[in-house]
């Protein structure tokens, strides 16, 4: 398992007596940069492997939910390159169109200004110049985390290739008619002053209210329920059910609508439901996505009563006031006619909001620009369904196809001046024409540019490919795409997930974009509670990084991640993590003053020790396992695994059972020299890509070998015995229990006790110097009194406990406790015995008294092996 690379260690390698994170890690990353170690080379013959970076806001920090993501897509890619691949880890920025052009707008408020004092051109140089100056910290966030991305290929949705890339899949798609342009009902921000798709909507429960008014004069009349009173002024019609006998006399009359001079018709449409309110409801084409279906199925007019600032706009005593002053205005209004039936406050219901300004969102009728996703989507759908990219875990699947089965024409059009213009020229004459990247816009008096940028999503959506130099057949695109996995959160699935699947089987000729979607969940706090600032339970991640370390902070990130599963995150495991980084470092100074080393082939097997066989049967155990669970992203597993078994197997049992063979000297501390330089080689490689600082601080001083991000991942030797397992199994046992026997008796870990070890058979006869090392077991010499006895696992360990414990004041304690565990096994039996008690009792009150039965009788049988084992006489 050791490398080809020229030994360049010292005679006696020498560590600091304490790992400082801060002294390690920023050098050490800037090295492995400067080396050029996370660089891809397109003309390599090793097989691919290439991830893309889910691309940051330019206006974003790390928080942590970067720090979790990027901690997965790290790991896989330094265990990929160790394995010998051509790892490309693609880093990137979004422009962020909404986000980046409110906080330069912020900007030019404080100096008074507005984007419109500027002009466009002016406006998106500011843009540009704050992103050159201010955008992109998180770049420099990415590296202090440890993140192997390829920096020379970095990469930002509004570069040149970016651009033509989006301009070329803009005019293909328009050429087959995919994309379009039409009036339809969109999410309308009034404070962005945009349309947002329904992605990037937020819905919460909100306190609103709920206003019934009477609609019609008399026997004409009806009751009508709405929670935006405002919207009334541009109602056409009053829908009913067809079926519903309480209004067919109204079907096709018109009736008066209050506060104008207006009539309108009842229309029945199936759309209504008779079973909910007074069953007929209120129709506003213009401001409500289902009154706007409603009124195309019966041809209503769509009126507009808001303009972009969600300001009434109707000639009348409401003109000019905002909407929620307007609710408020018509609601008096209309109580003052005398219409009013019910008003009911606080009424709770689910109301949109922006998900960049939180404004509450506004349904609005306009022109925009749109893509017709069906065929699109039922290709995306079929990619998973026919096996072409798997998504993990399974069951994620089920939430995929809800969603691009169902998927509606998407709006891709914003009113910004931040982003990827769309590429349409309009003519004097009412012409449309759509220019490609290669091709002279039309001149000539009255032609002028569309003036809407596209949905962000929309350039992010051909990440895979367009960073690889598409449209152009490049080198980087013919070796690294397809990607191999996709490591992103379930959260945007439907934002960004679907985007991709859908432009990359469009573009790449029915590639899809990779293999296989590996979703991850949310961060959470250490009760499983949403981070948020308002929570005031957010965490910075370089705060812990400067505490204690980034491979504490990713040890434990990756620790918790589970497919698809939430991850609960507090500061104490944090810490634990970071005693694990010190724990590693201990143990391998240790080896390291005891000679452990890498040099030469390992001894033969009839020189290792039982415990030299154990400790290799149990690494190559770990290997095979670790190997089993990245390949099925069980990175919780993978972490799980090696902190046991480093922590346990390496560092609790072999270092210390190897204690008593490297103070006696000679071949058998080489051997286990030897060894333990071979599991602790071992050992880092395979935490290396979680915990990439502290493994290569120490390997490279252990091996003398350049890096570990080169290294070779280590493999399968084969190397199994069961019978070592099986025996050092017993030798654990007899310490374990013995430990347990000595805790009972309030005996100190350090205090020495006179015993006689009898071993049968031959197994424990090699250990016996061991085990009594461990368990502070002195020679019973001359006077040794066996007052406790102990048969353990096939040995048998008398203690002489006179003089170091008071034997009747414990046996009293020990007499007590038993005592009291025997009326609690009674008092719980009668109440399991009790049929009327069980037939009403609740289940978890049941389940919770045979819980302490149990306990009970664990605790009788522990107490009685313990008061048998006091010293008699």
């Amino acid at each position: 398992m050791t490398d080809n690379t020229q030994h360049q260690q010292a005679a006696t390698p020498e560590l600091p007596t304490q790992y400082v994170p801060a002294d390690v890690e920023g050098k050490l990353y800037e090295r492995w940069v400067e080396r050029g170690y996370f660089e891809a080379d397109e003309h390599s013959e090793k097989p691919p492997y290439t991830i893309v970076i889910p691309p940051p806001n330019v206006t974003g920090s790390l928080h942590l939910g970067h720090a979790f993501e990027h901690t997965l897509i790290d790991a896989l890619t330094r265990r990929k390159r160790m394995q010998g691949y051509e790892t490309l880890w693609q880093p990137g920025m979004d422009h962020a169109g909404i986000a980046t052009q409110n906080v330069v707008e912020r900007e030019l408020a404080k100096e008074g200004k507005s984007r419109h004092d500027l002009g466009r051109e002016a406006f998106i140089e500011r843009v540009w110049k704050w992103k050159n100056e201010s955008g992109g910290q998180i770049s420099g966030q990415m590296r202090r985390l440890g993140d192997g991305v390829a920096w020379s290929r970095e990469r930002f949705t509004m570069d040149e290739g970016l651009s033509r890339a989006v301009q070329t899949v803009f005019k293909k798609m328009y050429e087959d008619e995919l994309i379009y342009r039409a009036e339809r009902i969109i999410n309308w921000c009034p404070r962005c002053l945009t349309a947002i798709s329904d992605i990037e909507v937020e819905y919460s429960d909100d306190d609103g209210e709920l206003v019934s008014m009477t609609y019609g004069e008399g026997e004409e009349s009806l009751v009508v329920a709405t929670t935006r009173a405002e919207t009334m002024l541009g109602d056409t019609a009053v829908a009913v059910h067809p079926d519903d006998e309480r209004y067919r006399h109204l079907v096709g009359k018109r009736i008066k609508l209050p506060l104008t001079d207006r009539t309108i018709p009842v229309v029945a449409d199936t759309h209504v439901d008779p079973e909910f309110g007074t069953g007929a409801v209120k129709v506003t084409p213009a401001h409500d996505p289902n009154d706007f279906e409603i009124g195309r199925r019966h041809d209503l007019p769509s009126l507009t009563v808001m303009d972009e600032r969600a300001v009434i706009t109707v000639p009348g005593p409401f003109e000019g006031l905002d909407r929620l002053e307007a609710r408020s205005a018509i609601v008096a209004a209309l109580r003052a006619e005398g219409r009013i039936v019910a008003e009911k406050r606080p009424y709770v219901h689910s109301v949109g909001h922006c998900s960049r300004c939180k404004t509450t969102v506004e349904p609005r009728l306009s022109m925009q620009w749109w893509v017709k996703v069906g065929p699109l989507a039922q290709a995306a759908g079929d990619a998973v369904r026919d096996g072409q990219v798997k998504i993990h875990p399974q069951e994620m699947e089920k939430r995929y196809f809800d969603w691009v089965d169902d998927l509606r024409d998407w709006c891709i059009s914003r009113q910004l001046w931040w982003g990827h213009r769309i590429p349409i020229w309009y003519g004097p004459d009412g012409e449309i024409v759509c220019v490609g990247p290669d091709e002279e816009p039309p001149g000539g008096e009255g032609w002028h540019q569309e003036t809407d940028v596209l949905d962000t999503w929309f350039s992010s959506g051909l990440w895979p490919f367009s960073t690889l130099g598409w449209p152009e057949q490049t080198d980087s695109l013919a070796k690294f795409y397809p990607n191999s996995v996709l490591v992103t959160g379930y959260d945007i699935l439907f934002f960004w997930v679907a985007r991709m699947m859908m432009f990359g089987l469009y573009a790449m000729d029915g590639t899809p974009p990779f293999h296989t979607i590996a979703l991850h969940g949310m961060v959470r706090d250490q009760f499983g509670k949403k981070m948020s600032k308002s929570f005031g339970n957010a965490v910075n991640p370089l705060d812990w990084m400067d505490a204690y370390g980034s491979d504490a902070l990713r040890f434990t990130l990756a620790r918790g991640a589970n497919p698809g599963v939430d991850v609960p995150i507090g500061e104490d495991w944090v810490q634990g993590s970071r005693n694990f980084a010190n724990k590693i470092w201990n143990a391998t100074r240790f080896a390291l003053m005891n000679g452990a080393t890498v040099e030469g082939e390992l001894p033969a097997a009839e020189e290792l020790s039982a415990t030299d066989r154990w400790i290799l049967s149990r690494l190559n155990t770990v290997v095979a396992e670790v190997d089993a669970y990245y390949e099925d992203y069980q990175f919780a597993k993978v972490s799980d695994a090696l902190f046991h078994f480093a922590w346990d197997e390496v560092f609790d049992w072999y270092v210390e059972l190897s204690k008593t063979t490297f103070m006696g000297g000679g071949r058998p501390a080489e051997v286990s020299a030897r060894v333990l330089g071979e599991v602790l080689d071992t050992t880092l490689r395979l935490l290396h890509p979680v915990m990439p600082f502290v493994t290569e601080t120490l390997w490279t001083t252990l091996t003398g070998q350049e890096s570990l991000v080169i290294a070779d991942w280590p493999a399968m030797r084969g190397f199994r015995d069961k019978a070592a397992e099986a025996e050092i199994e017993q030798v654990q046992q007899v310490i374990t229990e013995v430990r347990r026997f000595r805790s009972d008796q309030g005996l100190q870990p350090g205090q020495k006790v006179p015993a006689r070890l009898t071993l049968e058979g031959t197994a424990f006869a090699p250990h016996e110097a061991a085990i009594r090392q461990l368990l502070r077991l002195t020679p019973e010499g001359d006077a040794f009194q066996a007052t406790a006895s102990l048969p353990v696992s096939g040995a048998t360990v008398a203690l002489d406990l006179s003089g170091t414990i008071d034997v009747e004041a414990e046996r009293k304690r020990l007499t007590k406790d038993l005592q009291n565990a025997e009326k609690e096994k009674a008092a719980a039996e009668a109440k399991l015995g009790n049929e009327a008690f069980l037939a009403k009792a609740p289940d978890e009150v049941v389940d919770k008294i045979r819980g302490r039965l149990t306990k009970a009788e664990a605790d009788i049988e522990r107490i009685t092996a313990q008061l048998a084992g006091l010293p008699t006489g």
